[in-house]
């Protein structure tokens, strides 16, 4: 995550060159936020990573080589990856639920405004996924659940106490760590201890994994 003292960076990851042109440009333009590299393709996104050091990066989910997801799921095992949002022309692109899994920080159509894809950076960089309800309650219900995954996300949650487990089905209705605070009566920093426990318990790696995983349980 980004220090106060410098704009968040930001990696550009589309095959189309069109795409990543409007994006940076849009982006470039905000106070706070800078473009700091671009790539055509997945198989270039650790170099360009490695390269520009970016804080979020905008994922393209169709690529000719090495697609979204996969480019996803490699960024995000390096130690200290930035946060990822996955970009799709398709709301109803199941693939987008993959992506999620593979430890992106939310999703966005190609056709947001660019208030909300501005919002939806400072967002995950602070640590709050971004996910549109409409759009991933279509997804998740439309998703096939895999065999035994019910009885396996429901025992992992038999792991938690009673007030990680609020704090779970919290995180699973999108809410943001000051939302949560309020409504459970707790301090900010208290939710954040909870919510890394919970990762670390479960073994999962960012606060969507959390909720789809309450989804899995059938309590979201």
């Amino acid at each position: 995550m980004a220090g106060v003292s410098r704009p968040l960076r930001v990696l550009v990851v589309d095959d189309d060159a069109l795409v990543r042109a409007g994006l940076s440009m849009m982006l470039d333009g905000i106070h706070g936020i800078a473009v700091v590299g671009e790539a055509a393709d997945g198989d270039e996104v650790p170099a360009a990573a490695d390269a520009y050091a970016p804080d979020v990066v905008l994922m393209d989910l169709r690529m000719p080589r090495v697609d979204g997801i996969t480019a996803t799921r490699r960024l995000r095992s390096r130690r200290h990856p930035p946060e990822v949002i996955v970009l799709t022309t398709f709301d109803a692109d199941e693939n987008i639920l993959h992506a999620l899994r593979a430890g992106a920080a939310g999703f966005l159509l190609k056709d947001t405004p660019p208030a909300q894809i501005v919002e939806a950076v400072r967002r995950v960089a602070a640590g709050d996924p971004v996910l549109s309800p409409r759009i991933t309650r279509r997804l998740m219900d439309r998703a096939a659940v895999q065999a035994g995954a019910y009885q396996r996300a429901r025992a992992a949650l038999a792991t938690l106490s009673p007030r990680e487990h609020e704090v779970v089905l919290a995180v699973a209705r999108g809410r943001t760590n000051a939302e949560i605070a309020e409504e459970l009566s707790m301090k900010v920093t208290t939710v954040k201890a909870h919510v890394s426990h919970i990762l670390g318990k479960l073994e999962l790696d960012n606060r969507t994994q959390i909720a789809l995983l309450a989804h899995d349980a059938g309590l979201a």
